[in-house]
């Protein structure tokens, strides 16, 4: 096991819009990692990361509503879209969030999910297990995706 080439998985899995969807790759075709170290690697680090993002949003958001005109415009979009989900979350919750995570695309995974769990004021402990849920099930897709792509294995 190679620590510096982990590490360079564990950073392309901090970097948004990436995640585990690129480092997976890339750790397992460029950097030519076992494909089980870089599923664990790249899977816990995303799974710790959905939880700090979504920590940090809230600092963010009570930092920035005191200041009234930021407030206002807080209350504008954020407030109306979660009056307009609020009955979706209520409906899918913790499962809508996973699958959310889940998908392996561009625009999905913990970073969004943290912003879309937020603002459909699903709580911190919720988001954490349906980003962990999503997460691992991206993680096996994705690396199903790469081995037989690849035909690794």
């Amino acid at each position: 096991m190679d620590p510096l080439a982990l590490l360079i998985v564990v950073f392309l899995t901090l970097i948004p819009a990436l995640e585990l969807r690129a480092s997976i790759p890339w750790g397992v075709v460029a950097m030519q990692l076992p494909w089980h170290e870089v599923f664990i690697v790249a899977v816990v680090t995303n799974i710790i990361l959905g939880p700090v993002i979504y920590f940090l949003l809230n600092r963010f958001v009570e930092t920035v509503i005191r200041v009234e005109k930021l407030h206002s415009i807080y209350d504008y979009f954020v407030l109306r879209t979660r009056r307009r989900t609020e009955k979706y979350v209520r409906k899918y919750g913790l499962l809508g969030v996973a699958l959310f995570v889940a998908v392996p695309l561009p625009g999905s995974g913990s970073y969004t999910g943290a912003l879309a769990a937020y603002i459909l004021g699903l709580g911190p402990k919720k988001f954490a297990i349906a980003n962990a849920i999503g997460v691992v099930v991206a993680g096996v897709a994705v690396t199903a995706f790469t081995i037989g792509i690849f035909g690794l294995g």
